[in-house]
């Protein structure tokens, strides 16, 4: 079960360190926009460690439930990794999503029409 449990880990840490790898290179290219440079730097190093904390979190919990099927290691093996996968990739969606919505530029404020007044008194 040490084996199982060490292939499980390399792996899934693996994933969470490509992944965080992935959003601070989306963040480099986003530095090169117009006016985004400091801005896209800072979110990326933000994003992408709060990625990896709560990756390697979700992953070390998954990792637990290893134990749970010590009959049949390689199956137990098999469902940690695709669950830490799905969880990872949703993680890294909404990380970039994230990312996308820090970079994005400033909306303008919604003004309603004045209708012009009448300047008389009746």
């Amino acid at each position: 079960m040490l084996t199982i449990s060490l292939i499980y880990f390399n792996l899934a840490l693996g994933a969470v360190a490509a992944l965080a790898v992935m959003i601070l290179r989306i963040a480099a290219l986003a530095e090169h926009c117009d006016g985004n440079g400091a801005r896209a730097h800072a979110a990326g190093i933000t994003i992408a460690t709060g990625f990896a904390a709560i990756g390697a979190g979700g992953v070390i919990l998954i990792g637990a439930g290893l134990f749970a099927l010590p009959d049949t290691p390689y199956a137990a093996l098999m469902l940690a990794l695709g669950f830490a996968a799905l969880c990872l990739g949703l993680g890294f969606t909404h990380a970039v999503g994230t990312l996308r919505a820090v970079l994005a530029p400033p909306l303008e404020p919604h003004r309603a029409k004045q209708e012009p007044q009448a300047s008389g008194a009746q």
